[in-house]
């Protein structure tokens, strides 16, 4: 059988690929080996969310007689919250079935392996069948890095931490980007004993260094116990309930032991690669196994393209589904516009949530701009202080001579959807005059950014 476009993988790039291919006239198949929907629907995005909901709900009942609500006989359901968590899946994994069939994409579950120029083979358990291709787009994503550790029941990545039954009285975690914190956040919330162990010198190391200190402080304050400039020296299981851990300072080599249920590695991710067939055909890889790709994805093999988690880049699913429209739209030669890769937003769904995109001040004043810098506290915000949610500051960063903005970091609640302003007017490449000239409503959330802009040029009337 022919196609005009094969995808390999479903997640978050592969399935808009599939999509976009198919409405654009080409008769497309989508491989995919185990799960549609990929990481991002499968273990990541939706239903690590749905936990932190849930945690969200259990606070909010927690503090509700602030808000003059006697909240009594607060129960938590462990297994309910993992159900709730299931449903949603499986319900989004209904949806992504449906795309498929409404666009006529063929599915074809098994394991892609490319034979020859335009010949891919799959497998399933009981057919092995080949397939002509006129393009190919390779969206097989990441899998979890590996800790250089012995096989330990207890010791388990994203994945494995998304099937643990139980609340750990005790769990650690190695590593704090965002899925190291969202895990932190949600165990602590639901009343496990939590350490977080970090081998740079702040939590979320890519991040501000006003903004990890000020989760640091909110974590502390939760009861997280933060161990950074740390890294794990051994690792002794004991029972399915009890696991030691020897944890060394860099800083002053000392050491500590403790003892938990589970230990989640968060250290990273590393691309999906294995047995693709990609030496068949000559594709290149990076030195640190990603897949080689243009700016419109092309990998150095004409008509094989590669998106999302394996090429080099960011792993998140909002950069997946700019990519696989961008790169099917080239090979319809509709001359698409380039991603922007400065202006991809990161967040990361704690609470108090993290939102950040551009330059930090540290690098922005590395790469030499003379620069304004204003913060507005959500503790000065009307709408804050109504919602009770005074925690955490935006952060703004402006270059003097243009008015570009460099950067935008904010901690508080609501920031990962009002991050979103902030990427619009740097798309449009606004400077602090647009923003300032726009009335934003009162009260809300997007008023602090207003205020922090105003702050940054010396205009504050609030703060």
């Amino acid at each position: 059988m022919h196609f005009d476009l094969i995808v390999i993988g479903s997640g978050p790039a592969g399935y808009v690929a599939a999509i976009r291919g198919a409405q654009l006239g080409l008769k497309t198949a989508i491989v995919e080996k185990k799960e549609l929907g990929g990481v991002c629907l499968n273990w990541g995005c939706i239903p690590t969310k749905s936990l932190l909901q849930s945690a969200n709900i259990l606070e909010l009942f927690k503090k509700s007689k602030q808000y003059g609500i006697q909240a009594k006989q607060v129960e938590l359901n462990f297994a309910k919250i993992l159900a709730r968590s299931s449903n949603l899946v499986a319900d989004l994994k209904k949806g992504v079935a449906f795309l498929m069939k409404k666009n006529e994409i063929q599915l074809i579950y098994g394991t892609a392996k490319i034979l020859e120029e335009k010949t891919l083979l799959v497998k399933s358990k009981n057919n092995k069948n080949k397939y002509k291709f006129s393009n190919l787009i390779i969206a097989t994503g990441a899998q979890p890095k590996k800790l250089d550790t012995p096989k330990i029941p207890n010791l388990v990545n994203y994945k494995g931490a998304m099937s643990i039954r139980e609340i750990p009285k005790k769990i650690l975690i190695i590593g704090s980007g965002a899925i190291g914190l969202e895990f932190a956040y949600f165990y602590n919330a639901i009343g496990s004993k939590v350490i977080l162990v970090e081998k740079n010198s702040q939590i979320l190391p890519t991040a501000d260094s006003e903004i990890s200190l000020e989760i640091s402080k909110n974590f502390t304050h939760k009861g997280i116990q933060l161990l950074t400039n740390s890294r794990i020296k051994s690792i002794k299981y004991l029972n399915s309930k009890n696991t030691q851990l020897e944890i060394e300072s860099f800083k002053n080599k000392d050491y500590i032991k403790v003892n938990v249920d589970y230990i989640i590695s968060a250290i990273g991710v590393a691309p999906y690669t294995k047995n693709l067939g990609l030496e068949n055909v000559g594709i290149q890889l990076t030195n640190n196994g990603h897949i080689k790709v243009n700016e419109y994805y092309e990998t150095n093999i004409k008509n094989f393209y590669a998106i999302g988690d394996v090429i080099p880049g960011f792993s998140l699913a909002h950069v997946a589904y700019h990519e696989a429209k961008i790169c099917v739209e080239q090979i319809m030669g509709l001359h698409p516009k380039k991603l922007n890769y400065n202006n991809i937003p990161l967040c990361i769904y704690t609470k108090p949530e993290l939102a950040f995109v551009g330059y930090s001040e540290k690098e922005a004043l590395a790469k030499g701009f003379d620069i304004s810098v204003g913060k507005f506290p959500f503790s000065a915000l009307g709408k804050s202080k109504i919602t009770g949610e005074t925690e955490g500051f935006i952060k703004v960063i402006f270059d003097k001579k243009y008015g570009e903005w460099l950067g935008c970091h904010m901690i508080g609640k609501g920031v990962t959807e009002l991050i979103t302003e902030v990427l619009l007017a740097r798309n449009l490449e606004s400077t602090p005059n647009e923003i300032l000239a726009t009335t934003h409503p009162h009260p809300s959330i997007t008023e602090s950014l207003v205020e922090a802009i105003e702050n940054a040029y010396g205009k504050s009337i609030h703060f």
